[in-house]
């Protein structure tokens, strides 16, 4: 592969690690680099390409997580020997090769893999027959730029559903479309983020966000969080006059916890006091096994300082690259100004196929159906880690989400643990590389979503002990 096919232009608006991704990305759908092959390692790439260490490893970073590359320690980093098909496309085959069927998925998504939802369970059949009504009825009008801010239908739909199973209150003109929660983030910091703003971040956090945030100039202050979530009153101490704060109330990305009533109303009241922002990133709170959703930070706001983000990548599948934003009322005028020069959008056809999915009322039988799933598939994979791990691994009781958060206790650190099993093909996170500031507490990051059955759960986690037993 020639080197000169990554070079990132240095003008463009998206972040230079994410165009570097998304090069490496192309790279690998296009056949230039397959499975197996080496790539350059940190050093020598960021030499190459005249950029700094930390872009290069962010990209990295981020094609591992996802699946792309491996990293083999000493070895060196290569494209996933596993990758056929995962996610979307071939890999490259001989002539002689037989067809494959189509499909989402076409191999197995690898064991533990966070952020990927059960595409096992995915009403394929309906998604199809939608999309394809939608597609032979393609008039002139579908063909050209879509109008800044999405799809009005899917606006409207999107609007509809959170007043109803969110208890958000919001005129469609108040949702806009993105193609996902960094480009939500990215929305945000152009319309009301100037570079060198301090922000609060929970710690530990979301990892890909906070690299996002810093390298658009933000400087991020680390808040602790605790059983009750993020800790507002360290917060105040750390920086009271932070401009804003990035927060995943109703099910804390990592920990699970839920940020507490008389919290969110202290954070409220922040955000009033100082004129700052709250970025909510409600990523998958439609999946809670207990009782009802909890109710979203943007249901209580009185003063118009929510800024509230979600997906349809845990609820739907992540390949549609489809994401929202709901502003407040009076801010409308000002993001619409910043989408008509940032040009986010997204393909019609699949706008169009969420909103007759929305409308039509396959949306929420999907996702009560899943609810019960992923009941069933988390007490899976809990009963496998308890059988096999012990005391070893101590699982805290949470409502809700789309992983399993163990805290280690082995001799072993947990960074050590997750590349061992990340090089024999498995798709583990430590928790440890999710913090930020100060000692991290010692844990593994499970995804349960395709785990199946209970043998097939049973299986993984053998998988993870032989390699735990090889490192």
């Amino acid at each position: 592969m020639d080197i000169r096919t990554l070079k990132p232009r240095r003008r463009s608006t998206t972040p230079i690690y994410l165009q570097l991704y998304q090069r490496f990305r192309d790279a690998i759908a296009e056949g230039r680099l397959s499975p197996g092959d080496r790539v350059p390692a940190v050093r020598s790439l960021a030499s190459e390409l005249n950029l700094a260490r930390g872009t290069v490893e962010s990209a990295y970073q981020i094609l591992v997580s996802e699946g792309y590359l491996v990293a083999r320690g000493p070895a060196g980093t290569v494209v996933s020997p596993h990758l056929d098909g995962r996610h979307g496309f071939d890999a490259p085959r001989t002539r002689a090769s037989a067809p494959r069927p189509a499909g989402i998925a076409k191999t197995p998504p690898r064991p533990f893999q966070l952020g990927l939802p059960a595409l096992d369970a995915f009403p394929r059949k309906t998604w199809v027959r939608l999309a394809g009504r939608r597609l032979r009825g393609m008039g002139d009008a579908d063909m050209d730029y879509q109008a800044p801010g999405g799809y009005l239908p899917l606006r409207r739909a999107i609007a509809a559903y959170l007043g109803v199973s969110r208890g958000i209150a919001c005129a469609p003109e108040q949702v806009f479309v993105t193609t996902g929660y960094l480009d939500s983030l990215n929305l945000i910091r152009h319309t009301v983020l100037s570079a060198g703003d301090k922000g609060w971040f929970e710690d530990p956090g979301y990892p890909f966000a906070r690299r996002f945030l810093e390298r658009a100039g933000m400087r991020l202050v680390p808040v602790p969080v605790d059983e009750e979530g993020l800790c507002v009153q360290a917060g105040r101490r750390l920086s009271k006059n932070a401009r804003f704060a990035v927060v995943t109330p109703t099910h804390q990305s990592p920990l699970g916890v839920a940020l507490s009533l008389p919290r969110r109303l202290a954070l409220l009241e922040w955000a009033r006091e100082n004129q700052s922002w709250i970025i909510e990133d409600d990523y998958d709170s439609e999946f809670r096994y207990h009782g009802r959703p909890l109710p979203p930070l943007k249901s209580l706001d009185r003063y118009g300082r929510v800024l509230y983000a979600g997906t349809f990548s845990k609820v739907l599948y992540p390949g549609l690259r489809l994401a929202y934003l709901v502003v407040p009322e009076d801010c409308v005028p000002t993001f619409e100004a910043t989408v008509s020069l940032l040009r986010m959008d997204s393909p019609a056809l699949q706008q169009a196929t969420v909103a007759d999915f929305m409308e039509q009322g396959h949306f929420s039988r999907h996702l009560k159906k899943m609810r019960a799933l992923y009941g069933e598939r988390r007490g899976y994979l809990v009963a496998a880690l308890e059988q096999a791990f012990g005391d070893a691994l101590r699982i805290p009781d949470r409502a809700g989400g789309l992983h399993v958060l163990g805290y280690w206790k082995g001799e072993q650190s947990d960074s050590a643990v997750a590349q061992a099993a990340n090089a024999q093909g498995l798709a583990i996170h430590a928790l440890s590389t999710w913090k930020m500031k100060g000692l991290a507490d010692q844990g593994l990051l499970l995804g349960f979503a395709n785990l199946g059955s209970a043998q097939a759960a049973r299986g993984a986690v053998r998988r993870l002990l032989q390699t735990m037993k090889n490192a």
